[in-house]
């Protein structure tokens, strides 16, 4: 019984079921011609394009042209309407073996790419979800795609390192926005794991500029932020490749601060040099890493877009720090752009 199910739900299974569906509605329009309508032909052929690989979709679909010949021999009368539905249904099966053949470098079916896609998507998703800390600290992230769109250019790094002493973070930002950009941060966001997890902060960044260099991509770079944060002290190395300023909230004067360390954009420039801003989290301090599309808009100074995120985290504040990732990308950027924001507070 398992033999036969698992049979079934193979490539091959599944074609030979929907071809005995569609030789059984041939004998019923044999038999019945006036009462079984012709186009029920064309109900595996829907199946077989959802389910089946591109290796047997296009004989699949050629069976089915042979089974609407059949059905339209069988026909007592031809009306305008089994006509016209014979023809659209002849054109649909040939543009179905077109596009099968298009997607042979794929080799999968729809739904299958489909739910590739939305696990390559969720294991983006995976880099940045935030290790186990100390009560002492809350780190949150939170991302908004351009135009709702589920693929993004942006996305959050997370690992703990030096045996859960330390927390690496880092923000990018692919060039491109959207599901443009995707594909590349697909790619960058495994490769930036593997590198954040194995090397020491200050070789980060040149391992993932190195990195970006060999792609050869010809939208091949990046912009980034990498904060290395010490949980016991709070004292933290911050790097940054070309991205906007990290801000840093002081709990004893209640004031914001950008921080500006130098280095250039990743994947354009070969041996690049990237500063370190060394600085300490106090109790109560707190860290914004964020990308562009949170303070970029058109015609209004990037500063300008700085000093309103931070106003609006300020009252935001008012509330609680619980969440505050998630409120502030709502709250503000640009709803045409990625959006990535990550807080890093140290409880009082």
């Amino acid at each position: 019984m398992n033999r036969g199910r698992r049979w079934l739900r193979s490539d091959v299974g599944l074609a030979a079921f929907l071809a005995l569906v569609a030789a059984a509605v041939v004998a019923g329009i044999a038999v019945e011609p006036e009462d079984v309508p012709v186009n029920l032909v064309f109900l595996p052929l829907v199946i077989g394009i959802l389910f089946l690989s591109n290796r047997l979709l296009r004989w699949f679909a050629t069976y089915i042209m042979f089974a609407l010949s059949c059905a339209a021999l069988l026909q007592e009368t031809y009306q305008v309407r089994v006509v016209v539905a014979l023809c659209v249904m002849y054109g649909l099966c040939l543009l179905v073996i077109g596009l099968s053949l298009r997607r042979d470098h794929v080799g999968v079916g729809p739904l299958r790419g489909q739910s590739m896609l939305v696990d390559l998507r969720d294991r983006i998703l995976a880099q940045g979800e935030i290790p186990e800390l100390p009560e002492e600290w809350l780190v949150e992230s939170a991302l908004s795609s351009a135009g709702g769109s589920p693929f993004a250019g942006d996305f959050v790094v997370a690992t703990a390192s030096d045996r859960g002493r330390r927390i690496e973070l880092v923000v990018v930002d692919v060039s491109g926005k959207g599901e443009a950009a995707g594909t590349r941060a697909l790619q960058l966001s495994g490769a930036m794991g593997g590198l954040v997890a194995a090397l020491p902060p200050d070789r980060f960044f040149p391992a993932a500029n190195d990195y970006l260099l060999q792609r050869a991509w010809e939208e091949g770079f990046a912009t980034a932020v990498h904060v290395s944060v010490d949980l016991c002290t709070g004292t933290f190395e911050l790097r940054s490749a070309g991205h906007p300023p990290a801000v840093q909230r002081e709990a004893g004067s209640g004031r914001w601060k950008p921080l500006r360390p130098d280095g250039p954009v990743l994947g354009i420039v070969e041996d690049a040099d990237f500063a370190c801003y060394r600085g300490r989290l106090a109790p109560g301090d707190s860290l914004l890493l964020y990308t562009d599309g949170m303070v970029e808009e058109p015609r209004r100074d990037i500063d300008l877009g700085i000093d309103h995120m931070m106003g609006e985290a300020e009252s935001l504040l008012r509330g609680s720090w619980d969440g505050l990732a998630r409120r502030l990308v709502a709250a503000v950027g640009s709803p045409d752009d990625d959006r990535a924001l990550l807080v890093v507070h140290r409880r009082p």
